[in-house]
């Protein structure tokens, strides 16, 4: 899939978890606009997927419920995507959960909140992985995109389960990229802290003083994280099994 020009993309299908809002749907625009047919991925986002689809160039996209905690439904739409398609060449993992959660209130971190977010980051990534691999493989050129987090390396982030989900999706990309190469390549991206609304209660002032302990004093914007996402699949040919941070720098 190396590319030189903007609609290097096409032909190709694109599917992305968590599509109608925050990275996923900034990462749906410039995968579409690259001349992709894209499947938008949603659970409560269907007015927003819908949204989305009819913004964005070209022709073929669709709208998908793809909940991460039904595996069954997960398989369904894999199925539906070779009904409709024929073939999947990118899946981008972008959807997740969190709670803010204060590290020091271990008594706050129940184990529905653990479960919850262990299903959405870790078990719901594989699932769809494992449903959709048949697919990226007949591509002969398939990339997998996990969406993690910073917080898997230092520890931080909205709760301690969160960071502990983004590593273990770490680890676990690491070893699906050994098994699943050559016909597909597996890579994460992992950004800092976004200038999203993914974490209930996380307001501008937090982030923008996140903004600023960086070496680079910049706020992360989903587009950022796009454009990441798009050098994985277009430019990093030769990665797999690695972290592609976008953090401003932070982990230093």
């Amino acid at each position: 899939m190396a590319i030189d020009d903007i609609s290097s993309l096409s032909g190709k299908v694109a599917v992305v978890t968590g599509g109608s809002s925050g990275i996923g749907a900034a990462s749906v625009r410039l995968i579409a606009a690259a001349g992709a047919r894209v499947v938008v991925g949603y659970n409560r986002g269907a007015d927003r997927a819908a949204a989305l689809i009819g913004e964005l160039p070209g022709a073929g996209h669709k709208a998908m419920y793809l909940p991460l905690e039904d595996t069954p439904q997960i398989r369904r739409v894999a199925a539906a995507v070779r009904d409709t398609y024929g073939r999947a060449d990118i899946l981008v993992n972008s959807a997740g959960f969190t709670r803010m959660v204060p590290h020091h209130d271990l008594e706050a971190l129940g184990d529905d909140l653990i479960n919850a977010v262990l299903t959405a980051n870790v078990r719901g990534p594989f699932a769809t992985i494992r449903a959709f691999v048949p697919l990226l493989r007949e591509s002969g050129d398939g990339v997998i995109i996990n969406i993690s987090s910073g917080a898997a390396q230092s520890g931080t982030g909205s709760s301690i389960i969160y960071g502990a989900s983004k590593a273990a999706l770490n680890t676990m990309s690491m070893a699906l990229a050994r098994v699943l190469g050559p016909e597909i390549r597996v890579i994460v991206v992992a950004p800092g802290m976004v200038h999203t609304g993914f974490v209930p209660g996380r307001t501008e002032e937090m982030m923008a003083a996140a903004a600023m302990t960086t070496p680079l004093k910049r706020a992360i914007e989903a587009h950022d994280v796009a454009k990441a996402v798009m050098a994985c699949i277009t430019h990093l040919t030769h990665t797999t099994g690695s972290i592609v941070s976008v953090d401003a720098g932070r982990h230093l």
